[in-house]
Order: C-alpha cells, then structure tokens, then sequence
C-alpha cells in the first residue's frame, strides 16, 4: 500500500497526519453541504489523542464542525466498569471548551439503553439533514465495523474516518467511503491513563489540564481501597 503525504488547503503547509488509503470525498465548491465530523467514543477519560485526531481530520477533510458524542452505555465494553455519563460527558466539554470548532452532543448519553452508532448517526442525520456526516472513530473500531449493528446503514449515513498510530496496519475493506489516516498521537490511550491514574502516576500532557483537575477533584480511576492499602503495606518506606 503505497502512503502519501496529505496536503492542507495551503499547500506550504505540511500534515502531521498521513493518509495510508482512500482520499476523502471531493465537492463542487458551489453545491458544497456542511461537513460535520462525529467523533464518537467513552472518553474515559478524553485525552490529546482524541483531540489532535479530531483537530487533523477537520483540517485534511475541511470540516466546518466536530461534534464529540460521549457515549451512554457502550455496548462493547461490558466486560468493564465504565465511569458515569455524566463525568465523561463533563470531562469532555472541559477538553473542548477552547476550540471553537468543537461541540459535545449529549444524543447517546440521553438515549435509554446501549450505544449503538447506528442510532448516533440516525439521531444526528435527522438533527441535522442539511450536513454531511464523517464519522471519526480508532483503528480498534474501525477493525471491528462489520461486527457492528446494521451496518449497510451505518455505510449510507456517514464517510468513516479511521485514525490510527503509525505502524499500526489496517486496511479500508476496499470501499471508497472509508478513509484512513496516521495520527501520531494516538499512541496515548485511555486504558494509559486510568492505569497511571491508578498507579499514582501523573497524567499532566496526556490529558488537558482541566480533564486532570477533574479526575483529582472527583477521584475518577483511583485505586480500589483495598488495593490502595496493599500498596503502601508493600512499598518501601521513606527516610
């Protein structure tokens, strides 16, 4: 698969994000629709990966808006406890309050029941009939998009962006409405930072400021206390 470099409307400046298959879908300029980018996960918490992907698919694919969608309850991620609604949903406004071309959507923390994507994008195609939907989620997801509910709907609502780190291999499935694009720093993860969180570990640059003040004043990802009193019994003391 042959990888190119892709280019901002201003050609001088170079991408820090790299298409690795599938350009994005031209417009006549005169008939061109609003481009809304969705950008759906747990955001457990959000963290500069999802906002520097988010920031790198607006530019590449020149996006007007990017709403982010907390999820309610993600039907994929049962096997573990994940925080409230509410935090991730705080947390996340928190991220984003600074960049104007940012929103939060709260159509699947509203929504009764599990999150399936097919219903974030029904609820927003009819929420906002006069866009045209990109769909932004991880290399993860994307490799698991034909497992995923209705999904020769899910292919008619949206063009789907995959951002993954660099060296991660993924292939497009051969379709023109998928487009895939290296983001460097989608090495951070979530998982990364609860466990760090956890660990006592700080979490400063991995994740906005406001989003580590958030975690410590609402002790968000702190080790259970039976695990917090192993801790010390086991540590080596101080002098």
């Amino acid at each position: 698969m042959t990888t190119a470099r892709a280019s901002r409307a201003d050609s001088s400046v170079e991408s820090v994000g790299t298409f690795i298959s599938a350009a994005p879908p031209e417009q006549d300029s005169e008939n061109r629709r609003v481009r809304l980018g969705v950008m759906g996960g747990t955001f457990d918490p959000i963290h500069h990966g999802h906002l520097v992907a988010a920031s790198e698919v607006a530019s590449v694919f020149d996006l007007d808006e990017v709403v982010f969608v907390p999820t309610g309850e993600p039907w994929h991620k049962s096997s573990r406890e994940v925080s409230p609604a509410e935090h991730r949903y705080l947390m996340t406004v928190i991220a984003t309050a600074s960049n104007p071309r940012f929103t939060v959507s709260r159509v699947d923390i509203d929504r009764p029941g599990p999150t399936y994507t097919i219903d974030t994008l029904r609820d927003l195609r009819e929420s906002r009939p006069e866009a045209e939907l990109f769909f932004i989620t991880g290399a993860d997801a994307m490799a698991q998009i034909l497992s995923w509910k209705d999904i020769q709907e899910l292919w008619s609502l949206a063009h789907f962006v995959g951002v993954t780190r660099p060296g991660h291999v993924l292939e497009n499935m051969g379709r023109d409405d998928v487009s895939l694009l290296e983001v460097p720093a989608m090495a951070i993860s979530s998982t990364d930072c609860r466990e760090r969180v956890a660990d006592g570990e700080p979490v400063w640059y991995l994740v906005p400021d406001g989003v580590v003040q958030y975690i410590a004043k609402h002790g968000l990802y702190a080790a259970e206390p039976q695990q917090a009193e192993q801790s010390a019994a086991t540590s080596e003391p101080v002098a």
